[in-house]
């Protein structure tokens, strides 16, 4: 269970009073309450203990009970000038690591913000810091030791902005642990019909209208990638579409969400070491799944349709081999020459059904490439398309959402790399280099005119450690940026 969150005026009961303090030990809102209760000693205190203020740093401070709470905790936020939601947020994930041994905790930071920063906003990040920080995956663990913090009283003044901001803030960061869940999940226990039945409790409780498609459906739907890949696995494959629709929608956004719940590269297998994570396949399609799951509450104005193409990419004596021809559902035709590049074969079933059905915009997430890792890292996501209006959008809700994405190129002159002998294009470059780019270069061949833009996230959707609001593991990566997209939605113009 997440966190609740209490806006109050002043300091109440808790167990421990939570005040930042920004770089050169220079005292945030509430440090000279912790400053009182000492008897004016906390600049000397800081001083023997080196305590600076820089960013993440901690130190604990005994109150004697002066300030309705057992102890004090100075937080290090960092620069001063600097301190914006996205500083704000990483500070409420220190916050929920460092507290984890207390069941309520009464801070100041909201107030830490300047003036220029939308008091909604940052209390919105804030909340997702908290309740993102708190995240643990504990499912199988025999001997686990949960967070105990269960509540966060807020002081400000802020008002109903502020309240409303922590509210959404939690709703969303419940989604995004939902996307984590799912990720995390080793690959035997989510199958895509047990992802599917997982989505259906989801669909029913937020007000979403479910339609799967399965077995001969699929041939009739003439899903050939999704076919293709599945073939392989004794798990058959699913299709799951998703929708929302409001009153008076602006617009119908469509989220495309890659979801290979165990990849082993199928007969171009890959090693033992690049299949340890491949569980994580499918964090588009949670993030898609989780991200849809909030439109309801949040109110969102926008018409979002969710492809979610689901399946299992393994070696057996049924499995697509290197050089068999698929048929896309758009028609066109695909030489498979690497069975591990089956990701793009899926998602090009899923793009050619929302280009169908009329999207006024298209964007898919896919952790697809290993070459957007070895650009960017596991921090910054890969973002392309096909309208520079669109991704101009997308990029908007990145920044506004603070996750991050880095605007990649799609040159006209790397398609010929796509070409085949035997088909209309090739499931893999036969150039050098660019993976990435190419990629994205085979996805737009079955975007048709609608505005697209495409998200790697194969480096940012797991983590190898804990940095502030991202958890080892599962990221949950886009699910922020999808439900900021979401709510944003403005039709690009044609």
């Amino acid at each position: 269970m997440a966190p609740t969150f209490e806006l109050v005026t002043r300091a109440p009961d808790a167990d421990l009073f939570v005040v930042p303090v920004f770089s050169g030990a220079r005292l945030g809102p509430g440090a000279q309450l912790v400053d009182d209760a000492i008897g004016g000693t906390l600049g000397e205190f800081m001083q023997e203990t080196d305590f600076d203020g820089t960013r993440g740093e901690v130190l604990a401070v005994p109150t004697g009970g002066q300030l309705g709470a057992r102890a004090a905790l100075l937080l290090g936020v960092g620069d001063e000038e600097t301190f914006d939601a996205a500083a704000l947020r990483r500070a409420g994930a220190v916050l929920a690591r460092r507290t984890s041994r207390v069941a309520s905790v009464a801070t100041t930071l909201l107030d830490a913000v300047g003036p220029d920063v939308d008091r909604g906003v940052a209390a919105q990040a804030l909340a997702e810091g908290v309740c993102l920080g708190r995240y643990q995956f504990l499912r199988y663990k025999s001997e686990a030791k949960a967070s105990r913090l269960e509540h966060v009283f807020v002081i400000s003044r802020a008002g109903a902005k502020a309240r409303a901001g922590l509210a959404r803030g939690a709703r969303i960061a419940e989604a995004v642990a939902w996307a984590r869940d799912l990720v995390n999940e080793p690959a035997a226990a989510k199958s895509p019909a047990e992802v599917v039945d997982l989505a259906k409790v989801v669909a029913r409780a937020s007000g979403l209208k479910t339609k799967v498609f399965a077995g001969e459906q699929l041939e009739r739907e003439r899903m050939g990638g999704v076919l293709g890949v599945g073939k392989g696995s004794e798990r058959p494959p699913r299709f799951l579409r998703l929708e929302y629709s409001p009153r008076s929608p602006r617009g119908t956004l469509a989220l495309v969400g890659k979801g290979v719940v165990f990849d082993s590269g199928g007969l171009s297998l890959k090693t033992a070491g690049g299949m340890e994570a491949m569980k994580t396949d499918m964090s588009g399609a949670a993030a898609v799944i989780a991200a849809m799951s909030t439109l309801r509450d949040l109110g969102v104005k926008a018409r979002v349709i969710g492809y979610v193409p689901l399946v299992e990419n393994m070696p057996s004596g049924a499995a697509m081999r290197p050089g068999d021809v698929l048929t896309m559902r758009n028609g066109k035709t695909v030489e498979v020459l690497n069975t591990d590049a089956e990701g793009r074969l899926i998602l090009a079933d899923a793009l050619s059904l929302a280009s169908e059905e009329g999207a006024d915009a298209i964007i898919d997430l896919a952790t697809l490439t290993g070459a957007v890792t070895v650009a960017l890292g596991d921090k910054v996501a890969g973002l392309m398309g096909s309208h520079d209006g669109w991704v101009a959008q997308v990029s908007e809700a990145a920044v506004r959402s603070g996750e991050r994405v880095w605007h990649l190129p799609l040159p006209d002159d790397y398609r010929r790399n796509l070409d085949s002998d035997v088909a209309d294009l090739r499931n893999v470059s036969s150039g050098g280099g660019a993976g990435t780019l190419t990629a994205g270069l085979f996805l737009k061949e079955f975007t048709g005119e609608a505005p697209w833009a495409h998200l790697d996230i194969a480096g940012t959707a797991r983590s190898s450690s804990d940095d502030a609001e991202t958890s080892k593991g599962g990221t949950g990566y886009g699910v922020r940026l999808l439900v900021d997209l979401a709510s944003t939605f403005r039709k690009p113009s044609r």
